[in-house]
């Protein structure tokens, strides 16, 4: 689980309740079920107009790689493509069919057998290539959801407030009427911003996040398969394919991959 993310949320929760205690305010005056109708409500069914049902319903999905991101151990992938290039120079690509059943990661057997098949060196990058760019466009389609539920959020804001002007220029004569009807206007925009900027801003810089990690992973693996098919020496390959990590990283899984 990323609890970044959800000490994160729950910070910010108590950033913005401890800012209006210290402010002399009471919490409950900034509770609004009409506000909440108006600014979630509102804005999530412009979604429904905007997107087709699947689309909206898989934003839980999209969700759970915000808080229960997949894990990937740089070190041991590079150990794994290592380990598969000194089996190659030894017994030759053919046999590396053998252990194809031992990969987890779809991507990284998909190229082993693209190589253990013989294709051209450039056929197995472009083919590669095209599954990491069909990888991103599918994750920002995903993500586009997330932005633009952000960039609705404070608009329905804004019609919330032009609803509470509304009620309250239409009962100027009743004073009782117009602290509620200023408030239903304050109230909404205040919603649709803290939607846009503590929930759905945040998800979307994460979601981009998730996507380089993977698209990182994808692209040692995709330089792993090429070398391994050049018949590169394994210590080349695992220097290759640590120059893809930060400094920080470089040193310890070296030592870990090993001369």
């Amino acid at each position: 689980m990323d609890t970044a993310s959800l000490i994160g949320l729950g910070l910010g929760t108590v950033a913005i309740i401890f800012g209006i205690i210290s402010g002399s305010g009471n919490v409950i005056w900034f509770v609004s079920i009409a506000s909440v109708f108006i600014t979630v409500g509102g804005s999530f069914s412009a979604l429904l107009v905007a997107y087709p049902l699947q689309k909206v319903l898989n934003m839980t999905q999209v969700m759970k790689i915000i808080f229960f991101p997949s894990k990937y151990d740089p070190g041991e992938l590079i150990l794994t493509v290592v380990s598969f290039s000194e089996k190659a120079r030894r017994e030759g690509l053919l046999a590396l069919e053998d252990d194809l059943g031992d990969l987890d990661d779809e991507f990284l057997r998909k190229g082993i057998q693209l190589v253990v098949d013989g294709n051209d060196p450039e056929l197995v990058r472009k083919i590669l290539e095209t599954d990491i760019e069909q990888l991103i466009a599918r994750h920002d389609e995903n993500k586009m959801v997330w932005d633009n539920w952000g960039a609705i959020a404070p608009s329905f804001g804004m019609i919330g407030t032009l609803i509470g002007l509304v009620i309250m220029l239409q009962n100027l004569e009743d004073r009782s009427a117009v602290g509620p009807g200023l408030a239903l206007a304050l109230i909404t925009t205040l919603y649709g911003a803290i939607m846009c900027y503590l929930i759905f801003m945040p998800f979307s810089i994460k979601l981009d996040l998730r996507t380089a990690e993977e698209v990182l992973t994808k692209m040692i693996m995709l330089e792993g398969v090429l070398s391994i098919q050049s018949g590169e020496n394994p210590r080349i390959v695992k220097d290759k394919l640590v120059s893809f990590l930060p400094p920080s990283q470089r040193e310890a899984i070296s030592s870990e991959v090993g001369d």
